[in-house]
């Protein structure tokens, strides 16, 4: 089976001299919709949290995932040079839609 979409792989040189793998959905992203949630006041949240016995956050630093619904893994489809396809699990960065999804 080979899928509609593939993504391309492009090589990017770190600050360090050392090199990334990275993929370019550009094409995707300018076929889908963006999603539009804006995002809390932080400042208001934390404000209304008075009198709250605890108070926990999110380190969103870190890392995060959010899961590929099952039809949407193909369209996060690479293939090597070998014709191994491949495809993310999770939603990558370079996505549109990844930050507001999280």
């Amino acid at each position: 089976m080979y899928p509609k979409w593939l993504t391309d792989v492009v090589m990017v040189k770190k600050s360090n001299g050392n090199w990334r793998m990275c993929m370019d959905f550009t094409d995707l992203n300018k076929v889908y919709p963006k999603d539009s949630f804006p995002l809390f006041k932080i400042d208001k949240l934390v404000d209304s949290m008075v009198g709250f016995e605890y108070l926990t956050s999110l380190d969103a630093n870190s890392r995060y995932q959010v899961l590929m619904h099952l039809n949407d893994k193909e369209k996060m489809t690479l293939i090597t040079e070998k014709f191994f396809f491949f495809c993310y699990q999770a939603m990558p960065f370079g996505l549109k839609n990844t930050g507001t999804t999280y």
